[in-house]
């Protein structure tokens, strides 16, 4: 059974962390693992790799005949790795990176190995045809969102969700990614709860996390026995396991604003 999975959220929420930690906790596991990072900043695959690696936009600059390893390069435990990257800032549209890089890996053939997972990581908001490419043109099978409780990240999350409709994807949770708010799991798990769908899982706020990032390396790998690491594999594991999707069904943005209002006194 191949895993084929979309994570989706606000930026800086914590989706590159995520994605990066669960392969690595894949890989751990002897799970073939592809990730592809579809964000302009290119540094979803930066722990895998301990550095950054090419993308695919700027090589094609260079090189408009790239061979397969040109594009893709191995990281920890051997899971591959690829960055779609895209324009410099306020230059041309960022989800064409993401179009052009995912025609080019079909071209070449990347999907054809026998991956037990591939993993996208897909900047901030569906609306764009670009970053809607993983679930518009079927390479992903299943959309999990990565939210905190703070209000922009669940308003972010409730508009990918009616993305995520509009396309018919299938919805497998949110991932609550915590800031240390109060009540915060009560607010993620109550959102899921009124669009439809459950949590997943619970990332807690971690200094550690944020070291192992500043040495290039995912949690699992820097911190092995952690109780952080742990929460991963969990995480990684109750996603591959997971069997419950649901089409979500947004708040319109009034029952939104009433919705968070109802948890501050």
């Amino acid at each position: 059974m191949q895993k084929k999975i979309a994570i989706y959220g606000k930026g800086g929420i914590g989706k590159s962390t995520t994605v990066a930690n669960i392969a690595a906790a894949y890989s751990e596991i002897d799970k073939n693992v592809m990730v592809i990072g579809c964000d302009p900043k290119a540094d979803t695959t930066r722990t895998l790799c301990g550095k950054r690696i090419p993308t695919i936009v700027n090589t094609l600059k260079d090189n408009k005949k790239p061979e397969l390893e040109n594009l893709v390069f191995k990281g920890f435990n051997g899971i591959k790795c690829v960055e779609s990257g895209g324009p410099e800032p306020g230059v041309g549209c960022a989800g064409r990176g993401v179009i052009v890089a995912m025609k080019r890996l079909e071209n070449l053939n990347a999907f054809d190995e026998d991956f037990d997972v591939i993993l996208y990581d897909v900047l901030g908001d569906v609306v764009c045809g670009g970053f809607s490419v993983p679930l518009r043109e079927d390479y992903a099978d299943e959309v999990f969102i990565v939210s905190s409780g703070e209000y922009m990240s669940l308003y972010a999350a409730n508009n990918i969700s009616r993305g995520i409709k509009k396309l018919k994807g299938n919805l497998g949770g949110i991932i609550c990614n915590c800031k240390g708010l109060e009540n915060e799991e009560e607010i993620v798990s109550k959102f899921a709860e009124s669009i439809g769908t459950q949590v997943i899982g619970v990332i807690g706020r971690s200094n550690l996390i944020q070291r192992s990032e500043l040495d290039a390396k995912t949690v699992v790998e820097y911190a092995p026995d952690s109780s952080e690491a742990e929460d991963y594999r969990k995480l990684a594991n109750d996603i591959f396991e997971n069997d419950n999707y649901s089409t979500p069904e947004p708040m319109a943005d009034e029952d939104f604003e009433n919705f968070f209002k109802s948890f501050i006194d």
